[in-house]
């Protein structure tokens, strides 16, 4: 008699890896849908007003449009040509270049001044940092008409002090040689506490081994300050220094309150260009092709600038 074979037994097959792949894609979506749920409302008003309006500024830019009720051109690259070519423009870019040099360097050197006496934490050291710190919570408007009463000829605050030691006083805001320095007088004063703040932090990242090793070596003040804080500190300089100069573009509050770009051009900045562009003589082509161009420019700054950390960091 001839015993019966056994039934052949399934063999388990592994799943495919493409599905293996479905499959924790599908249970890390499932345990982050919370989250992405909570940032939804961020990420529409994202969309709308900074990628959207930013997906309108270029294709305004490729158009042509000189009133309200006026037809739309297509003009293609020619409105930038024709930013390129004004010399309102030009004169704006050169104003906003010595306005950004002339406020972030004063800015962070006295940021990083007041972050080096104010390092210790105490009761008097925690009051100046919040009376230092005060400038940055006044709005820029309230702030300009502040010092627009400082700078007022004659009869302001600055000229009632100046005026016992000088016989003639300059017109701080009428004059075209110094009214671009007298609105960047209101920026440091405005910045130099917010600075503060980064310098405060990096200083907290200084190895507190390695000063008290350099102190017992007979390192002073200023080598330490040479060799071991500035050193730690590059990269919040670098993040500071980015943060400069974006607010050098984009700070225009009180060129509208105290000058309106005047006298003769001489505080007329990018963002005030545009704004001209706009609303004054409605050509919404030149000024969306003025803010690409600015747009550009400030995002191969920045890109350079964190390359550049990144390099510094043994990044690739």
């Amino acid at each position: 008699m001839s015993l019966a074979e056994p039934a052949a037994l399934p063999v388990a097959t592994s799943a495919p890896p493409r599905l293996h792949a479905l499959r924790r894609f599908a249970t890390g979506f499932k345990a982050s849908l919370p989250a992405y749920l909570l940032l939804l409302p961020s990420l529409v008003f994202l969309a709308l007003f900074t990628y959207g309006a930013m997906g309108r500024v270029f294709v305004d830019a490729l158009y042509q449009r000189t009133t309200p009720k006026a037809p739309v051109r297509f003009v293609g690259l020619d409105n930038i040509t024709a930013v390129l070519a004004d010399p309102s423009f030009t004169g704006a870019v050169v104003n906003n270049l010595i306005y950004a040099v002339g406020t972030a360097i004063p800015s962070i050197a006295l940021a990083l001044l007041f972050a080096l006496a104010l390092s210790r934490t105490n009761a008097v050291t925690s009051a100046l940092r919040a009376a230092l710190f005060l400038p940055v919570l006044i709005p820029m408007v309230a702030a300009s008409a502040l010092f627009l009463f400082i700078f007022l000829p004659n009869v302001g605050l600055l000229d009632y002090y100046i005026g016992r030691l000088l016989p003639v006083l300059p017109n701080w805001l009428g004059d075209p040689d110094i009214a671009l320095y007298a609105i960047m007088v209101i920026t440091i004063w405005k910045n130099a506490g917010y600075y503060m703040l980064f310098f405060l932090a990096g200083l907290q990242a200084v190895p507190e081994d390695v000063m008290e090793a350099a102190h017992l070596d007979g390192a002073g003040p200023f080598m330490r300050l040479r060799y071991i804080i500035l050193p730690e500190l590059r990269p919040t300089f670098l993040f500071v220094t980015v943060i400069a100069t974006l607010n050098a573009v984009t700070q225009v509050d009180h060129v509208f309150v105290m000058t309106k770009g005047g006298p003769s051009n001489a505080t007329n900045l990018v963002l005030f260009y545009i704004y001209e562009q706009a609303v004054e003589h409605y050509d919404i082509g030149k000024a969306s092709a003025a803010t690409l161009l600015t747009l550009a420019a400030l995002m191969a700054l920045t890109a350079l600038s964190f390359r550049t950390l990144a390099n510094r960091d043994g990044g690739p």
